[in-house]
């Protein structure tokens, strides 16, 4: 998912010519260049340079379903309309062609490095992005979370939110693929009745979503910038939770988001039960290593 460089500059051999004419119409210019990036582990991506010299950069997917890029559209559109400094990718527009390969072109933001305080900022305007609430949980349409289906089902009650529209889909899914057990299904059922004890109530906040290590990066001015929603209101110590899933953030960016925006206590204590939720998504998406982890987790409960 991260837009890392790599390969080299040819056009029209490196993406679908139906696509690559599609994106043309789209942008309303020829094509001159297009060059490689990283498209993670779902969708392959390209820089473009268009004959007037500007960049855009080009997701897409064969396989995708018809509606997930004009749903990441939505969630980007979404988190550009909130009030904080947090850079979020413009969006050019998404589309789709004859032969059912969808696309997105967003703008092009080239990587630097952190810079002494880009950390503190990152969390500072995360901090910022979760100051808008809504008055119940969910989101007025459903979206993705990588490639699978997220049902953002409105509701009032954060926990019911949690079990019905986050944990329970995710765990029929991967019992369904035999990649979870009976056993574990009945750890879960005892870990529901227990959660009104367990997790805490909280605003239903504006989230990203999806946020781990692969979906920001600081640009050349040492700015935060996120990509790669998977955009619900929720509440926040879910997307702080999934902050630490896989390494962590630097110490900074959790100073700073507490000083602005300070989590309840013992939030520790409950970060495990949150992460059930992307550890189920990645069983479902990688298999074996993340339904480990989910029964452990589950187990302490």
């Amino acid at each position: 998912k991260t837009p890392r460089r790599t390969g080299n500059p040819h056009c029209r051999p490196m993406i679908p010519e139906q696509l690559h004419q599609k994106v043309e119409l789209l942008l309303g210019k020829p094509v001159h260049q297009l060059r490689t990036v990283s498209g993670g582990s779902i969708n392959r991506a390209a820089k473009i340079i268009t004959e007037d010299n500007q960049t855009y950069f080009l997701k897409w997917n064969s396989s995708a379903a018809s509606d997930m890029f004009a749903k990441e559209e939505k969630g980007l559109q979404l988190l550009r309309s909130a009030d904080c400094n947090l850079r979020i990718p413009e969006i050019t527009g998404s589309g789709s062609t004859e032969k059912e390969t969808e696309f997105l072109v967003i703008e092009y933001i080239r990587e630097g490095s952190a810079g002494s305080h880009s950390s503190e900022i990152f969390g500072r305007e995360l901090a910022s992005l979760h100051r808008h609430t809504a008055e119940e949980y969910g989101l007025d349409h459903d979206n993705y979370i990588g490639k699978l289906p997220q049902s953002n089902t409105k509701h009032k009650d954060w926990i019911d939110f949690f079990i019905a529209e986050r944990l329970q889909p995710q765990l029929q899914q991967a019992l369904d693929a035999g990649k979870l057990s009976a056993q574990t299904e009945t750890h879960f059922q005892n870990l529901f009745k227990k959660l009104p004890g367990i997790l805490t109530d909280e605003p239903a906040s504006l989230l990203h979503g999806d946020l781990w290590g692969g979906n920001y990066f600081f640009d050349t001015n040492g700015q935060p910038v996120v990509y790669d929603p998977a955009v619900y209101y929720g509440n926040r110590e879910i997307e702080i939770a999934f902050t630490h899933l896989f390494g962590g953030f630097s110490s900074g960016f959790y100073r700073s988001y507490n000083e602005k925006f300070p989590l309840q206590p013992e939030f520790s204590e409950r970060k495990d039960v949150y992460n059930l939720y992307p550890l189920l998504v990645h069983t479902n998406l990688f298999g074996a290593s993340y339904a480990r982890q989910v029964q452990s987790i589950v187990k302490q409960f």
